[in-house]
């Protein structure tokens, strides 16, 4: 049960930690002469992933670990860091568009357009497989689905895509 605490502690700070850079990083973009676009949906994206953090916090602890997803857990952390460290100040949880300024397309930019979500669906997908909640992954995957549908559209429309 100890382990089960420290990996929700964990992953709940990592996001705590990512929503304090991503304010830093939107008012300096703010700043800079950025655009928001979009902002209908993001209230949506916060209630799902603050759902699915209080879901594994109310649902797991006490769960056995399936240390094979935990594994493939940490390796999904590994593309959020490499996210994170590829687009550094212009990284931010909402749409956000400095004008004139050129794409992205080192890191996993890349290979894809939109690692971001696919590390987002992945982590939203196999955590909770960590703790042997399927039902739970299968929710939180298809709920979030839908809204990063609205999310990849209105980001692309947004990039001139």
């Amino acid at each position: 049960m100890i382990i089960n605490i420290v990996i929700l502690a964990l992953v709940t700070l990592e996001r705590l930690v990512e929503l304090w850079l991503a304010n830093r990083n939107t008012k300096r973009l703010l700043s800079q002469g950025a655009q928001e676009h979009a902002p209908g949906h993001y209230p949506l994206i916060v209630a799902l992933h603050v759902a699915w953090l209080a879901s594994l916090w109310w649902l797991a602890p006490g769960r056995p670990i399936q240390l094979s997803w935990l594994a493939l857990f940490f390796l999904i952390e590994m593309g959020r860091i490499w996210v994170l460290a590829t687009l550094r100040e212009r990284w931010t949880t909402r749409i956000i568009v400095l004008p004139d300024a050129p794409l992205v397309r080192s890191g996993p930019y890349r290979f894809m357009d939109h690692p971001n979500y696919v590390v987002v669906v992945a982590e939203i997908l196999v955590l909770p497989l960590v703790f042997g909640l399927w039902r739970m992954a299968l929710v939180f995957t298809l709920l979030n689905g839908a809204l990063l549908a609205v999310r990849i559209h209105e980001e692309n429309r947004a990039l001139g895509r």
